[in-house]
C-alpha cells in the first residue's frame, strides 16, 4: 500500500475499508459504497473546517502502534504550514484502534513533537520503547501533536521577514486548527470510544504549556459546545511568578527588555539562545559524538577563567548546567537545565544522572535551528507581569489539570500558574530526588522525556491521571 494516500483514501482507511488488490475490477459492493459517503462526509467536514488538501503518512513502530503525519497549510506563505502527528494502536494497518481517551501535545523551543514525545524513533540509542507518545499510545491512548511553524523552516533560509506576524496567537489558531481535525477524524472515523466516552486532554511541554494556557484562556469563552479539551497537563512552565518569586520575574523583565531591544532593531528570528537558536545546540551534541575527547571550542564564551573541557564534557555542562548558556541574562529559574548531572571536583558537570550521555548529545542534534522571535519577547512580558492578551480569562477555565514540573527546571515554580486557573481538579506532580536547595543537580526540564526512569517518575502518573478523568 502506498505511504502517501490522498485525504479520501486516508479517510476511507481510517473507516476500516480495505482496498484489496484488483479491487477496481470487482465491482463496488454496499458497505463499500456507505463507507465512502461516509468518507465524503468527513472530507467535507475538514473542509468546512479550513484544512484542504492534506496528505497522510504512515510510520509503523511495532507493538501494533503506528505514527501517522499530515502536513497542514494555514495560511498563504511559504512557511505558513504546521505538521500534524498522531501514534496510535492500529487493529489492522491504516485502522485506529478505538480508545475513550486522546492527548494532544505541545512541543516547546528547540524540538518538534518527534525529537520531544516520540524520541526514540530518531536517537538509537534509547530503547525501541522508551518515548511517551508510545507509552501512552500502547495504553490506549490516542496521541496526536503539531510540529509549529517554525519547525519546517529550512537551515538554509537566510531571509525571517515572514515571521514578522508570527506570534503567541498565531501558535494558539494553529492549535485549534490541530484539535479540530484530530476531533473531527476520532468522531468521524470511528477511532473514539464507542459509547461516546471520549475526552481529549492537551499537553504542553515549555512553552508549548504557555501556548496550551493561551489557547485554555480563549476557549473557556465559547459555548460549552464548542470547546474541544476535557483536562490540560502543563509540563515544567511558569505563566505568571508568584508575588514570592520577585527576583525571578525581575529576570524575566531583564530578558524581555533585551528581546524587545533586538525586535525593535527589525529582528523577526531567534529565542533566548540568540539569532538560529539551534544552531549551536546541535554542534554541541556533534561535537561531543564527534570527538568527544578534543578540548570544546565551543566553551570559552561560556566557561571564563576555566580549564576547557572536551566536548563531551562540554554537551554535559551545556544540559547540566543550562543556564551558563544564558549569559549574562539570567534563566528561568534558579539553577534551571535541561539535564541532571553530578558536578566533579571544581564544581561543574562531569556526567549526566539520568539521561544517558549518548542519548544526550543525540537529543541536542535534533535541534531545529530557528524560532520566530515574536512568541518569546511575549512570554517574557507576560513572565515580567506586563500585561498580554492571552490570560484575561484564566478564573472560566475550569478543566482539570495536572501540573508535572522537574524540580532540576521550573519545579515549583510552575505551580502558582495553575492556581491563576478557576480548576478545582487540580493534581501537583514535581518529579525531586534531592531538597530544594539543591535544585541545580536535580531532576531537568528534558529528563521528563529522556531520564531511563522516566516512564516510572513521570509518565505512568501521567496515565493514572488521564485513565481516572
Amino acid at each position: 500500500m502506498r505511504r502517501s494516500l490522498s485525504l479520501l483514501c486516508v479517510v476511507v482507511l481510517f473507516l476500516g475499508m480495505r482496498v484489496e488488490a484488483g479491487a477496481a475490477t470487482q465491482g463496488v459492493t454496499r458497505e463499500q459504497t456507505e463507507q465512502t459517503v461516509q468518507a465524503q462526509a468527513l472530507s467535507r467536514s475538514l473542509l468546512a473546517a479550513g484544512l484542504p488538501g492534506l496528505v497522510a503518512k504512515r510510520e509503523p513502530l511495532g507493538g501494533s502502534l503506528a505514527h501517522y503525519t499530515w502536513k497542514v497549510r494555514v495560511g498563504a506563505g511559504a512557511y505558513d504550514v504546521v505538521t500534524l502527528h498522531r501514534v496510535v494502536r492500529e487493529s489492522i494497518p491504516w485502522i485506529p484502534a478505538r480508545t475513550s481517551r486522546a492527548v494532544f501535545m505541545v512541543h516547546g523551543d528547540l524540538w518538534g513533537f518527534v525529537p520531544a514525545f516520540l524520541t526514540n524513533t530518531r536517537v538509537s540509542t534509547m530503547p525501541s520503547d522508551q518515548s511517551v507518545a508510545g507509552f501512552l499510545a500502547s495504553h490506549d491512548v490516542d496521541v496526536w501533536g503539531l510540529d509549529l511553524r517554525w519547525v519546517g523552516v529550512p537551515e538554509s533560509e537566510v531571509d525571517f521577514r515572514f515571521m514578522a506576524n508570527w506570534n503567541l496567537e498565531t501558535h494558539v489558531k494553529d492549535l485549534g486548527t490541530g484539535l479540530t481535525l484530530a476531533d473531527a477524524v476520532r468522531k468521524l472515523s470511528g477511532g473514539g470510544s464507542s459509547n461516546g466516552n471520549n475526552r481529549m486532554f492537551l499537553l504542553g511541554w515549555s512553552r508549548g504549556a504557555t501556548i496550551g494556557y493561551a489557547y485554555l484562556d480563549a476557549e473557556s469563552q465559547r459555548p460549552r459546545g464548542l470547546r474541544r479539551v476535557d483536562g490540560f497537563i502543563p509540563m515544567d512552565m511558569v505563566l505568571r511568578f508568584a508575588p514570592e518569586a520577585a527576583e525571578q520575574r525581575g529576570w524575566a523583565c531583564d530578558r524581555y527588555e533585551a528581546l524587545q531591544a533586538a525586535r525593535n532593531q527589525g529582528r523577526t528570528e531567534g529565542g533566548l539562545l540568540g539569532p538560529a537558536p539551534g544552531t549551536p545546540v546541535r554542534l554541541i551534541g556533534q561535537l561531543a559524538d564527534d570527538a568527544p575527547n578534543a578540548p570544546s571550542p565551543l566553551a570559552a564564551p561560556v566557561l571564563v577563567a576555566q580549564p576547557t573541557p572536551t566536548n563531551r564534557q562540554f554537551a554535559v555542562i551545556a544540559a547540566g548546567a543550562t543556564a551558563a548558556l544564558f549569559a549574562p541574562l539570567q534563566p528561568l529559574t534558579p539553577g534551571y537545565h535541561l539535564a541532571a548531572s553530578t558536578p566533579d571536583a571544581t564544581g561543574l558537570p562531569f556526567k549526566t544522572a539520568f539521561t544517558p550521555e549518548a542519548t544526550l548529545f543525540d537529543y541536542l542534534q535534533l535541534a531545529v535551528p530557528y524560532q520566530s522571535l515574536n512568541e518569546v519577547v511575549e512570554t517574557e512580558a507576560q513572565l515580567c507581569g506586563l500585561d498580554v492578551p492571552y490570560d484575561d480569562h484564566l478564573k472560566d477555565v475550569k478543566v482539570p489539570v495536572m501540573y508535572v514540573g522537574a524540580a532540576g527546571g521550573v519545579g515549583n515554580y510552575g505551580e502558582y500558574s495553575v492556581r491563576l486557573l478557576g480548576s478545582t481538579d487540580v493534581t501537583m506532580h514535581t518529579v525531586r530526588t534531592r531538597p530544594e536547595a539543591e535544585r541545580a543537580l536535580d531532576y531537568g526540564h528534558a529528563d521528563l522525556f529522556l531520564a531511563r526512569d522516566a516512564r516510572a517518575r513521570v509518565w505512568t502518573p501521567m496515565l493514572q491521571w488521564i485513565q481516572a478523568h
